[in-house]
């Protein structure tokens, strides 16, 4: 079980203020999550790759083939203020 001084540990870590009653329930809160924490170190685990998701995640992408460019000349056309070969912007405020 965590006590009253842990749980004041942790909450100055985090930068957290609670009230005595949060610190109670708090404690309480925290004794149950490590319970179950002890409650998984306990299974038998051999064999079982570890993995980020449940279900194996693929991201889904079109091929990428390679295709000549829009003219410079017609980009910048569209741009509000070009420059030189590119497109003037305002600078960044400090």
């Amino acid at each position: 079980m965590i006590d009253r001084d842990q749980v004041l540990h942790v909450a100055r870590l985090a930068r957290l203020e609670l009230t005595e009653d949060e610190l109670e329930r708090m404690a309480g809160e925290l004794s149950t999550i490590l319970d179950h924490v002890e409650r998984m170190n306990e299974l038998d685990l051999d064999g079982v790759e570890p993995t980020s998701h449940v279900v194996a995640l693929e991201n889904v992408l079109r091929p990428d083939n390679p295709r000549p460019s829009w003219p410079r000349e017609q980009v910048l056309e569209s741009g509000p203020d070009p420059e030189g070969g590119a497109f003037r912007v305002p600078s960044p405020q400090a």
